[in-house]
């Protein structure tokens, strides 16, 4: 099993919550971790803007992600959100058997 953690960035309005609920409900992903008072200053359509910002780091498999991506593209209200996905190379071997096992991978 190959465990990934994917940061997701949301806007500190209340969405994280509803995608981190929707994604362990729907079994993509065994731990949805949000670490609040963010703040991202990036260009978006030729401008800087500056915003308070929830960052997701979502425990889930290489297996699962696929699934998971696609839909964190349909739950998040962002035109462009953030998705990427690390290998993780080295875990505690319990923990990476617990979420293989939540979402669904033996």
């Amino acid at each position: 099993m190959s465990i990934v953690l994917v940061h997701c960035s949301c806007a500190a309005d209340g969405s994280a919550d509803r995608i981190a609920a929707r994604l362990v409900e729907e079994r993509l992903a065994a731990c949805v971790s949000q670490l609040p008072g963010m703040r991202s200053t990036y260009r978006w359509q030729g401008e800087t803007h500056t915003d308070d910002e929830v960052l997701l780091l979502i425990k889930t498999t290489r297996e699962r992600y696929p699934a998971l991506a696609a839909r964190l593209l349909e739950l998040h209200p962002y035109e462009l959100p953030e998705i990427i996905a690390v290998d993780v190379s080295a875990a505690h071997l319990p923990y990476a058997a617990w979420v293989a096992h939540e979402v669904g991978v033996s």
